[in-house]
């Protein structure tokens, strides 16, 4: 730790000895805590998804590939319901938020419309009700993300769907 340096004559003039101390540890220590406190403020930055929000425009409805969408409706009590193509004649099913459930229909959409245009053009509607919670609205977004859904965007409920969600 410490050493003592002397000479070996020792004089009464000079009866002062140098010390040297060993400060190794101490710069271990401070590159261990360096490394901590980086590790520790990358650990704990949060990890956000971009939602892009087109401008307002003055047509009243957008055009979709109706046989490349899929609309995925938050109910209420965690109920999941979801059609296929256009609300005009949508058969609507029902599934849960687990990985076998809306993760698996969202995977089999994307490769029924890949399969079918051989293209990624595949759009997810996702309308939340009044009666879901945010968690809801957030898992939808998760599974889309996990799933690698390019498109994707919230829309409100009509009137056929709030017989379903409500």
């Amino acid at each position: 730790m410490a050493e003592i340096i002397g000479n070996l004559k020792s004089s009464k003039k000079n009866s002062h000895k140098n010390i040297r101390i060993d400060l190794t540890p101490m710069v271990d220590l401070g590159f261990l805590l360096l490394t901590f406190f980086v590790f520790t403020t990358t650990m704990s930055e949060k990890k956000v998804t971009d939602i892009v929000v087109p401008n307002d425009r003055d047509t009243t409805t957008d055009l979709i590939c109706e046989s490349c969408a899929l609309t995925i409706l938050a109910g209420k009590n965690n109920q999941v319901y979801y059609y296929e193509g256009g609300d005009k004649n949508a058969i609507y099913k029902t599934t849960g938020y687990a990985p076998e459930g809306l993760r698996k229909i969202i995977a089999q959409k994307k490769a029924l419309v890949f399969n079918r245009l051989k293209s990624d053009r595949m759009i997810l509607i996702i309308k939340p009700s009044a009666m879901s919670n945010f968690k809801n609205l957030v898992d939808i977004i998760d599974e889309s993300v996990i799933c690698q859904i390019k498109r994707y965007y919230l829309a409100e409920l009509n009137l056929a769907d709030r017989k379903w969600t409500d």
